[in-house]
This record gives structure tokens, C-alpha cells and sequence, in this order.
């Protein structure tokens, strides 16, 4: 094999394992961190809207699992556009599997019978019990394991077609358009998926606290997406210096030619 292209093909693999490493520790965490509803009014010290609309009372509250997501789909882009349709595929399925393993390994955690020690230094003057809130927590019942799997796979795919359908009309130009396009329809099914199958599928959430919980993640989502779009350039350009410009546009006409 050319010694040349060995080195070259070494930089893509290099690149592509940087990026699913990006790509996954985020997921991941995401999916953890998910289970917790925080009130953004509240955060940034005003009280809550309680704005009645034909939802029902809508104040601002949504997943701490949505504050990283934009570095997902933002990964995921840039793998689309440099490993094509197939390697979006591969390391969405990757990161599922990964995730449920991450869910399994936990939940067993939380199974174990803790030290009576543990238990007596954490429970202070108010008999904090710290593995009934360390269960509580980390122990996401199927629901939300469902909805977040769920939910995870038909957002990456979807943005995978769309991005590539944008990407053929466009050629190479516009990376603005298929970046943020693919993820503002993809995103939409994703915000409203995993809080419906959660929390109201599985859960006891209402209508309307599914629908302005699920509409604040979009919009976050939304507004971080077209705000992120110069990183994405940015790291348009670092790429394309690290692999050269040779390795580049065979990369991209590879993963513009998928059908």
C-alpha cells in the first residue's frame, strides 16, 4: 500500500474516532443528566411566567439533557459531511448501544446494598438518606430509557437524510443551510419524543406540561443551533488543514455521492 495514503487514510480514522468521541461523551451525558426538569426563569433569578395559553399554564422549564445536545447534532453534521449517510448511521447505532449499556451498569449500581458507614457520614442533621436519592436519580425506569433511545435514533437518522438531501441540492456551498436545516426538523421530532414517551407515555405528566416542556427544549435548540453555526465553519477549516485538501474532497465527494 502507498506509504503516502496509508498516512492519509491513518488522519480520517484519527478524525473520525475524535469525533465520535465528542459525539458520544456528549450523548451520553445528555441522556444522564436528562432526567432532571429545571425552571430557567428560577436559574437566572425571576419567577416563573405562568403565562396562561391554550396549552394550559406555560412557564419555562426543560431538560438539563437538552443544555449539551447542541455539541450532538453539531458532531453529527460534521460526520455527515465528511463520512457521508453511512458513518451518521454507525455511530448513532454505536452510541445507542453504548447508552443502554451506560443505563444498564447504573441501574445495577443502584441496586447495590450500601455501606451502613456511607449511609450514616451523608445523612446529616436532616436523616438525608443518600442511596434513596442516589436511586432516585440514577435510576431511570423504562421509560425514559425508551423515549431517549427512541427518540435518539429517529433525530439522527432524520438529520442524516435531511442533511444529505440539502447537501445535493446545494452541492458544497451553503454548509449554513444543511447544518442548520437538518437539525432544526430534526431536533423538532426529538424535543417532543423522548419528553412524550417519558414522562407522559410512561409517566404522569399532563398535555400541556408535555407540550411547553418539549416546545422550550425546541426553541433552546432552535436559537442555539443558528448561534453555534460559526464553530461549525471553524471546524470546517481546522479539518480540512489537518487532512489537506486532497484527502478532504475525497472525503466529501464520497459522502456526497451516497444515494
Amino acid at each position: 500500500m502507498n506509504s503516502k495514503f496509508s498516512i492519509l487514510s491513518s488522519k480520517r480514522n484519527k478524525l473520525f474516532i475524535f469525533l465520535f468521541g465528542i459525539f458520544l461523551s456528549n450523548a451520553i451525558v445528555a441522556e444522564i443528566i436528562g432526567v432532571k426538569i429545571f425552571s430557567v426563569e428560577s436559574t437566572f433569578g425571576f419567577k416563573p411566567l405562568h403565562l396562561q395559553t391554550f396549552l394550559g399554564t406555560w412557564d419555562i422549564n426543560q431538560t438539563a439533557g437538552a443544555l449539551n445536545w447542541p455539541f450532538v447534532f453539531i458532531t453529527s453534521d460534521i460526520i455527515n459531511e465528511y463520512f457521508g449517510k453511512r458513518g451518521v448511521k454507525r455511530v448513532s447505532y454505536l452510541a445507542a448501544g453504548f447508552i443502554a449499556y451506560c443505563f444498564i451498569i447504573i441501574y445495577g449500581a443502584t441496586l447495590l446494598t450500601p455501606a451502613p458507614f456511607w449511609l450514616e457520614v451523608n445523612k446529616g442533621t436532616d436523616n438525608f438518606n443518600i442511596d434513596y436519592a442516589f436511586g432516585k436519580i440514577f435510576r431511570q425506569g423504562l421509560g425514559i430509557i425508551t423515549g431517549s433511545l427512541t427518540a435518539f435514533l429517529i433525530s439522527q437518522l432524520l438529520d442524516a437524510y435531511i442533511f444529505h438531501a440539502i447537501r445535493k441540492v446545494t452541492d458544497s456551498k451553503k454548509i449554513w443551510l444543511r447544518a442548520t436545516g437538518s437539525t432544526l426538523v430534526s431536533q423538532l421530532i426529538d424535543s417532543f419524543v423522548v419528553i412524550g414517551i417519558a414522562f407522559v407515555l410512561f409517566g404522569n405528566w399532563t398535555i400541556d406540561q408535555w407540550l411547553s416542556t418539549s416546545l422550550n427544549s425546541y426553541l433552546y435548540k432552535f436559537f442555539t443551533a443558528i448561534l453555534l453555526t460559526p464553530i461549525i465553519y471553524l471546524a470546517h477549516n481546522l479539518i480540512d488543514k489537518y487532512l489537506g485538501n486532497d484527502v478532504t474532497d475525497k472525503l466529501q465527494v464520497e459522502a456526497a455521492s451516497e444515494e
